[in-house]
């Protein structure tokens, strides 16, 4: 396909080190999107003829149905997805095929067909952080006064309701989603037309095949054009850290189902079995979810080291993107639709996660909060006053409630019945009523706030 220069054939490493059709192939689509554009435009700007750019276009329109039917042989020896789409379309549309090629270049073309994949990746990526909200509000909207522990260092803290637990990943994943339209949107200029890394000579309008492509312009420096990756690394970051979020997620699946904990109950669906012992449930679709992170975060790493020495404009080193990208999408997106499903699936236990809530003197703050609200006390000397009511407790071996008011008035004498109307999960989950917090009148103003926005 490179002409005259080279007389010999490739050895038979270099072909199997050049060669990238075997996963290059999935911008066949782009590329044709991309080489009607290319050509629709050429013929308007009298580069090629009418006749010729209908020939070619007929002939592209056949390469797009034998690959949809499945019958297009794609060939090792055309090394990429370029060359087989070209040598197809020679033999289809004959000697014009060649005029396709005229004012662009592989580099301009791998670079337009990667841009609108990763574009279709955010998109994707967005719908996928879309269907895991639904699911978790509408579990939410279950359980706003499902009372569970609110951990810190894991070690039991404060009630927090089972709806505003799910809330949090609402949001988490809400900043993911935004993180993939925001790049979607950076990313959508159009490189095609800024040729080998110079321009052409030839009368284009790349502003015509950027609208045609759905870019909103076309890229403004040719050399940046080709040799930019930036789009596909900003896409491994939004899905690096989305990933992350899954897997915290999935963490706390694997914890709750365990028997240790009890919180939830997941279904055959996404559970599996053991070969050796018979009463085991397994979370499996949790724990490769958060597996899946590893190999999200291997793809930015390995494409960030790939570009980091790269001078302008293209280099081979380029054909390295795509597998990690194909790859980090391809995991990303089953990970978002197996959560999305696992937090459908799942089946809090209510009395299980009060019962766990109830260890560890979790309204211990609340009863601080009351020596400030009725005594008058600084918020530093009602916190050591809790706490030695707490020592008194553990001492007891009782919840804090239970403590004995005469106990409580050996610490600080100008406690009263009263007390204990501060002391349980509810009073508690009640009281935090602050923007944002728990209480069920705030989180149901969450609820419906998310209901609205993901509708």
């Amino acid at each position: 396909m490179w002409g005259g220069r080279f007389q010999g054939g490739p050895a038979e490493v270099m072909e199997a080190i050049n060669v990238s059709i075997d996963f290059d192939k999935r911008l066949a689509a782009q590329d044709l999107a991309g080489s009607k554009a290319h050509v629709t435009m050429l013929a308007r700007q009298g580069i090629v003829s009418k006749a010729d750019s209908e020939a070619i276009l007929q002939g592209l329109d056949a390469i797009g149905r034998e690959i949809a039917e499945g019958t297009f042989t794609f060939k090792r020896e055309f090394e990429d997805i370029h060359l087989n789409i070209e040598s197809r379309l020679a033999e289809l549309a004959g000697p014009v095929a060649g005029r396709l090629h005229t004012a662009r270049s592989r580099n301009d073309q791998v670079a337009t067909d990667f841009r609108l994949w990763v574009r279709e990746a955010c998109e994707r990526a967005r719908h996928g952080v879309l269907m895991v909200q639904k699911a978790l509000v509408a579990q939410a909207e279950a359980h706003t006064e499902t009372i569970m522990p609110g951990f810190t260092h894991m070690q039991p803290a404060q009630p927090v309701s089972f709806a505003h637990h799910c809330l949090a990943y609402v949001e988490m994943l809400a900043r993911d989603g935004s993180r993939f339209s925001d790049a979607g949107q950076r990313m959508n200029e159009s490189p095609l037309g800024a040729a080998a890394l110079a321009g052409t000579p030839f009368p284009i309008d790349r502003h015509q095949t950027a609208q045609a492509l759905g870019f909103d312009g076309p890229a403004r420096n040719s050399l940046d054009a080709v040799s930019a990756r930036d789009f596909a690394l900003e896409f491994l970051s939004a899905a690096t850290i989305c990933s992350m979020h899954l897997s915290r997620l999935a963490e706390e699946i694997v914890l709750w189902a365990s028997p240790a904990y009890g919180f939830i109950r997941l279904s055959d669906a996404y559970t599996t079995g053991s070969s050796i012992m018979p009463q085991k449930r397994n979370p499996d679709a949790a724990e490769l979810v958060r597996a899946k992170t590893g190999r999200i975060l291997g793809s930015f790493v390995a494409l960030t080291t790939v570009m980091k020495g790269l001078a302008l404009a293209y280099a081979k080193d380029l054909q390295e993107d795509k597998e990690q990208v194909f790859a980090a999408a391809d995991a990303l997106d089953l990970a978002l639709a197996a959560m999305a499903g696992m937090a459908g699936d799942m089946k809090p236990d209510a009395d299980a996660m009060k019962r766990a809530a109830e260890k560890g003197f979790p309204t211990a703050t609340d009863l601080a909060d009351y020596v400030v609200t009725k005594l008058g006390k600084p918020f530093r000397e009602a916190h050591h006053i809790a706490g030695a009511i707490v020592k008194r407790a553990e001492a007891l071996g009782v919840a804090l409630d239970q403590v004995p008011l005469a106990d409580m008035r050996s610490v600080e004498p100008g406690l009263t019945e009263d007390v204990f109307k501060v002391l349980s999960l509810e009073a508690s989950l009640n009281s935090r009523t602050s923007f944002g917090g728990t209480a069920p009148v705030r989180v149901r103003e969450q609820i419906a706030f998310w209901r609205e926005r993901l509708t």
